[in-house]
């Protein structure tokens, strides 16, 4: 079965769902594996490493003749009407946006996964795409606000005197939040972390960092859920001291499939030192402060609010490895004697499957 890796369609994507690293593993499963010219370009992976591990590689799409056909970003509704019916694709595909092309996907009877939907279990955790990209972007998200501040992030003591370090405040412990702040105490900044859940906690001081107690009622959980008005309102008044003390703040609350819970206001904003920086990661969903623009960067008095879109794409070469590794463990989920079989009736491919046979499996907005 012919495994395809087409170029991206969207400009801003430089990333690259299959790797010269993960396209010798997919030969040993029994697959072919066509890569299109070019592909892995903005990845630093030339034509001639794919070939040199056994990949095909093309001049045109390989979508159409492809049994299987792996991207970062979902395949255009034109590129799925070429699609072989009965074709696999794996995408980070959204239901809430991408509702004309489920639908195609449905009528060319494709079978669709999805890593935005990919089960929270044990057993997915190699596959897990949302945290492997949010590992880059709690990375990236420091890099960004220490480049805009105008200040340092570490203390130093000169003959002039001393800086003190840079106050950084994370909203937001998940995969993205931890790296934030490992990242940011690595640069030499007081970080302080608040999360909803409690169990957080640990793993915050673990990093160095001081966590939070907020008088609210924290969850136990693993995850972030959706919250009340009456306690995000509450949470925004406990955190708003916490955000005028800090040079940087970088908010990661994202609720898939839901709209970005709002933590920071405008008061709050200018409340903060001039020249402070907020990085917000959840723009793409809403936006974890009130003047977030998704893709922008804008004043509100003083302080400098980023949107930032599609961060994992700023750093396409380690993105794309990780990338290509949950590709690949999912795709041994499906295979069968070098023949892809999804099993829908196993939790973690039943979890993310969009469409099958004709069929849209997930609820559309």
């Amino acid at each position: 079965m012919k495994v395809g890796t087409p170029a991206e369609s969207r400009p801003a994507e430089r990333r690259v769902a299959c790797v010269p690293e993960t396209v010798s593993s997919l030969v040993d499963a029994g697959l072919t594996v066509h890569v299109q010219e070019g592909a892995g370009r903005h990845a630093h992976a030339p034509d001639a490493a794919y070939r040199a591990a056994g990949a095909a590689v093309t001049s045109e799409d390989p979508t159409a003749e492809s049994d299987v056909v792996v991207s970062v970003q979902p395949l255009t509704p034109e590129q799925a009407s070429r699609l072989k019916p009965g074709a696999v694709t794996i995408s980070f595909l959204q239901p809430a946006t991408d509702q004309d092309l489920i639908r195609v996907y449905a009528e060319r009877r494709v079978t669709s996964f999805s890593f935005d939907l990919l089960p929270r279990v044990t057993r997915a955790q190699s596959a897990d795409a949302l945290s492997s990209q949010a590992l880059v972007s709690g990375y990236r998200a420091v890099l960004v606000a220490a480049e805009r501040l105008p200040r340092f992030l570490p203390m130093f003591t000169t003959a002039a005197g001393t800086v003190p370090p840079a106050k950084v405040l994370v909203l937001g412990a998940g995969v993205a939040g931890l790296q934030a702040i490992a990242t940011a105490r690595r640069l030499g900044a007081v970080v302080e972390a608040y999360d909803v859940r409690k169990a957080a906690g640990e793993e915050v001081r673990s990093l160095g960092a001081k966590f939070l107690e907020l008088d609210l009622e924290t969850q136990s959980g693993v995850y972030a859920s959706v919250q009340s008005e009456e306690f995000l309102e509450r949470q925004r008044e406990l955190i708003g001291a916490h955000v005028a003390a800090s040079d940087v703040v970088i908010t990661t609350a994202a609720i898939p499939g839901r709209k970005a819970p709002v933590l920071v206001t405008t008061d709050m904003l200018k409340a903060m030192p001039p020249g402070s920086v907020l990085v917000d990661l959840a723009a793409e969903s809403g936006g974890n402060c009130t003047d977030t623009v998704a893709g922008e960067e804008n004043w509100v008095g003083e302080v400098l609010v980023h949107g930032v879109r599609n961060l994992p794409s700023s750093m396409p070469v380690h993105a794309s490895r990780l990338y290509s590794r949950n590709v690949l463990n999912l795709l041994k989920l499906m295979v069968v004697d070098g023949v892809v079989l999804p099993d829908l009736d196993d939790e973690v491919l039943a979890g993310c499957c969009v469409t099958h046979d004709g069929q849209i499996r997930k609820e559309l907005p």
